[in-house]
């Protein structure tokens, strides 16, 4: 496996904060997540697809859709710039839909899972994905608990899916991070650890520091 990727999460409600956001990390960070949720899904609103269209992001980014009925939001994430949509496996009743509606479409698609969702429940949908993110905590929130039984489901999906990009987004600190980084994910996503630092771009690069330093 490669270089193992800390990917900044961003997660507002505020379009003013989110082009702030953005901008602290345009110059150390090449991709990142932006977290888009609906308040049904999860507890919590943010920012929709136009104000990220209309914030320009000045990377390469993914919209990880915390929604219900992710289907209808495909298009207006495109529009605005993503690279790939990953929606959640709980939040629809046909994820083959969605699937197919993002390859139409011509966006990478990946596919979220809770913490209580098992392997065997989306085994047969993820030769259909370009990537998995393994949620590590009860989603919507930043600093919410992390649950480090997730790690056993990345060799679960390294089993029946060897190449896919495994992601895991949730409580990841630096007192867990090698933890994390040694179960053999692809991504880490980190949101407060470095969006409430009172330096972001720092704190990025002191979480891929210390995984780069481990993997020599």
């Amino acid at each position: 496996m490669g270089k193992i990727r800390i990917v900044p999460a961003i997660l507002t409600d505020d379009s003013v904060a989110l082009k702030t956001m953005a901008y602290m990390i345009k110059d150390v960070a090449d991709w990142v997540q932006v977290d888009i949720m609906d308040g049904e899904f999860v507890p919590s609103h943010s920012i929709n697809w136009q104000e990220v269209k209309a914030t320009q992001m000045p990377f390469e980014w993914e919209a990880h859709l915390m929604v219900m009925e992710p289907g209808d939001f495909i298009s207006g994430f495109k529009s605005a710039g993503a690279q790939r949509i990953i929606f959640h496996f709980e939040a629809t009743h046909d994820p083959t839909g969605v699937i197919t509606a993002a390859r139409e479409q011509g966006v990478g698609i990946g596919m979220a899972i809770n913490p209580e969702t098992t392997v065997t429940q989306v085994a047969g949908l993820l030769p259909l994905l370009d990537s998995v993110l393994l949620l590590s905590v009860h989603p919507g929130f930043y600093g919410a608990e992390y649950i480090p039984e997730v790690l056993d489901k990345v060799g679960q999906l390294r089993t029946l899916v060897p190449d896919i990009s495994i992601s895991i987004d949730g409580g990841i600190k630096e007192d867990n991070i090698l933890e994390v980084a040694a179960s053999g994910v692809n991504d880490i996503c980190v949101g407060s650890g470095i969006f409430r630092a009172d330096d972001p771009a720092a704190a990025y690069l002191k979480f891929q520091g210390i995984l780069d330093a481990a993997s020599l």
